[in-house]
């Protein structure tokens, strides 16, 4: 394609254009024409800054008339979203390939190939995004992208002026490149984290493709993938990961996947193409990328991006640069990176590791699990995460209110240096309390115990005093395997956690996967509503050899011992009815079998579907103990997605319906002599504490970074002024009563 005018010929007839008459969107949609008549490029659109850092379409020729603003876009959402978060010009021949593509449906984008965009730049702010496309795959030319570049200035000056659009309709202060920004994410592990940006780049370039012997390339690829087994099995004998079954049962996936023969074959097969095998592991990732950005599966997703790490990680080895990736962090740092597989993790000094921030990233990602069983504070999904940061920045990352702060202020910076040591402070005096009895002043004993569903979680039961774990869920393990995990496997990690509890108890949930949580031995189909889909005991009850060989692990781990086990997500008696009988032909199995059963064996259920609350009576003749699930519960209960930023505080857990609602639970469970304990989050906040312990609560289960605030808590209260003043309250009409249980706990001297 060549151009049909020099950049001096577009600019004359630009001002030509504005001197003529009409509104500012019949002008805007002139220039378009314009620009895509001279550059003969089937689409030219601009995009501009609105506030709220939006990118808004205001004009094209070639999209779909319907889309001028309606299409719209964060900053680094998208390839536009791209070109404005970096200032810089980006010419793609292939613009769907690029892993920033996202598809606008409104716009019938879908068949263009090429794309060049270009910023529109006025005193070092981005106004916004000019770009034109085309069918066919093509890269643009240095004169073509020059003569966009120049024509964006000039629509900068008519922007910025008003010629073209009312200046009350653009944003007031868009991206300027070097200030002090957040941005925002999905807290993955818990923490907070301070340190200078360090970028995870795992994109390898493969320089040569062409083999000139095939029988010797193929030879290069079986070297290299032996030297990335040796170097797979040298991680899983990490002595520092000695406490950590989770991280080793993660990279033996990572083994796995190594000696997937398919993926050998596949690779073998590129080298016979004329590849060579650099070019052969590069051909097949891409290939395995193409059909996965397809599928709405994200357990997929997330296995592709496995075996994407471990691609990169092969390309490297055959490279040569191994070593390079060693890095031997200087300062206390936060990783960047679009993904980051947990064997790469292992390159790191993880001493120096203080954070990891992702643009993806998955509640149920390998890393996930990695990061927290390393307790390294992570944070996903950040948009803009790659393109705000340059290496070296001081960063923060604060988990629990989802910020990635980017070259934060001093005031900011320092506040949270002197969080993180009051933290570690605040953790010292909490250790020493931790052998203080759970006691109210008035000397009512509370059972405080701790959440737990890692083995690297245990530790934790010394050092915090719990007495004992509450609720082990035990999901864990199966969502690390791309198999069902063996009876045997299964029962050594039953073991280990019955033998760090000794003679305190320890509830185990059943398996609850399905929803958030896939695993790699279930079909997965798509649900509108997945947290109220195919998970939990239903898929137990449709697949009852899988918790026949669960129930199988725990009654031989618990041998001798106790074993109390609840099953989640029940929502009628009936459910609870068929479960037990698949309990009952485990035990019967294991009497018949001579395998060794418990002492004792008691059996509960989770409360987290509000249903159930209307067979409360039947309830409690049918267990032992009932525990609280509060996470799903509450947004059932008030059919409120809990992950909608939206409605995030529409509803607050202290209105008096939820507490009129636990305290029906919390009587029934009293009159039947069935203990009830709260084990969703709810507990872990010293408020919400104070007012389930007025209600009459007498077991709770926290995370274990709750336990030494939740204790000091209680042991302030009077429960003999606590608990009327709560009930005399129940029947308000308030939308909450969390002022009201605050000023009391000012009165009464209650420590929050």
């Amino acid at each position: 394609m060549e151009l049909t005018s020099e950049p001096r010929v577009i600019l004359r007839r630009l001002h030509q254009l504005m001197a003529g008459k009409g509104s500012a969107q019949i002008r805007l949609d002139k220039v378009v024409k314009l620009i895509a008549q001279n550059m003969v490029a089937e689409v030219c659109s601009i995009y501009l800054a609105r506030a709220g850092d939006l990118l808004e379409l205001f004009a094209t020729e070639g999209l779909r008339e319907e889309a001028v603003h309606v299409t719209r876009m964060h900053f680094a959402e998208g390839l536009v979203g791209l070109v404005a978060e970096r200032g810089l010009p980006l010419n793609l021949s292939e613009a769907p390939k690029h892993p920033k593509f996202a598809y606008r449906p409104e716009t019938g984008e879908d068949i263009y190939h090429s794309f060049l965009g270009v910023p529109i730049l006025r005193g070092g702010k981005v106004l916004g995004v000019l770009v034109v496309q085309n069918v066919a795959p093509r890269r643009y030319g240095e004169e073509e992208v020059e003569v966009l570049q120049t024509t964006a200035m000039v629509l900068a000056e008519m922007v910025a002026s008003g010629e073209l659009v009312d200046p009350n309709e653009l944003a007031e202060d868009v991206f300027k490149a070097g200030q002090a920004i957040t941005l925002d994410g999905m807290s993955l592990a818990n923490g907070v984290g301070i340190g200078t940006a360090v970028f995870h780049d795992i994109a390898v370039k493969v320089e040569k493709l062409v083999s000139e012997n095939a029988d010797e390339e193929r030879v290069r690829l079986e070297d290299a993938i032996a030297e990335l087994r040796m170097q797979l099995e040298q991680m899983s004998n990490d002595p520092e990961l000695s406490y950590s079954r989770e991280y080793r049962e993660v990279l033996e996936t990572y083994r796995m996947f190594a000696y997937d023969r398919g993926w050998h074959t596949k690779m073998g097969e590129a080298i016979q193409t004329g590849l060579t095998a650099e070019g052969a592991v590069d051909r097949v990732q891409q290939e395995n990328n193409a059909r996965l950005m397809v599928s709405h599966d994200p357990y997929l997703r997330e296995r592709g991006q496995d075996f994407e790490n471990l691609s990169m990680r092969l390309i490297r080895i055959l490279q040569g640069n191994m070593e390079s990736r060693r890095h031997e962090l200087v300062e206390d740092s936060i990783i960047f990176g679009r993904t980051i597989g947990p064997a790469e993790l292992l390159d790191y000094d993880r001493t120096r590791v203080k954070a990891i921030v992702l643009e993806e990233g998955s509640p149920t990602a390998h890393l996930t699990i990695v990061a927290r069983a390393l307790e390294i504070p992570l944070i996903g999904r950040v948009a803009g995460a790659l393109t705000h940061v340059q290496e070296g920045d001081n960063i923060v990352v604060d988990t629990e209110t989802n910020h990635v702060f980017i070259r934060p202020s001093e005031d900011i910076l320092e506040t949270y240096i002197d969080n993180v040591a009051a933290r570690v402070e605040l953790a010292a005096e909490y250790a020493s309390e931790r052998h203080l009895p759970v006691v109210t002043k008035d000397d009512h004993p509370i059972s405080l115990m701790m959440n737990a569903g890692l083995l690297v979680d245990l530790p934790n039961l010394d050092r915090t005093g719990a007495e004992g774990i509450g609720l082990y869920r035990t999901e864990f393990q199966f969502m690390v395997s791309s198999t069902l995990p063996r009876v045997s496997e299964q029962v050594k990690v039953y073991n280990s956690v019955l033998d760090a509890a000794g003679d305190r108890s320890v509830v185990f949930r059943t398996l609850d996967v399905g929803g958030d949580k896939q695993v790699g031995f279930l079909p997965r189909e798509e649900e509108e509503n997945p947290a109220m889909g195919w998970r939990a005991i239903r898929i137990a009850i449709d697949r009852p050899a899988l918790l026949r060989y669960q129930i199988r692990a725990l009654l031989l781990a618990a041998a001798g011992r106790e074993l109390n086990v609840m099953f989640p997500m029940i929502a009628e008696i009936a459910e609870l009815h068929a479960v037990k009988a698949i309990f009952k032909k485990e035990t019967d199995r294991a009497e018949a079998t001579g395998s060794g059963m418990p002492k004792d064996i008691k059996i509960g259920c989770m409360l987290e579907v509000p249903s159930l609350a209307w067979q409360l009576d039947l309830l409690m003749e049918e267990v032992d103990f009932v525990s609280i699930g509060t996470n799903d519960l509450m947004q059932f209960f008030f059919a409120c997605d809990r992950g909608n930023p939206r409605l995030s505080d529409r509803y607050d857990l202290l209105s008096p319906a939820v507490l009129s609602f636990l305290k029906t639970v919390i009587d029934a469970g009293e009159k039947a002599g069935v203990s009830v304990t709260l084990c969703g989050e709810m507990g872990a906040k010293p408020l919400e504490a104070m007012a389930l312990v007025g209600l009459g609560l007498k077991r709770l289960s926290v995370s274990s970074a709750s336990i030494g605030s939740v204790r000091r808590t209680i042991r302030s209260l009077d429960l003999s002024k606590l608990k009327p003043f709560v009930e005399a309250n129940l029947k308000s009409p308030k939308h909450s009563l969390r002022n009201s249980l605050l000023h009391f706990a000012r009165d009464h001297g209650v420590v929050l």
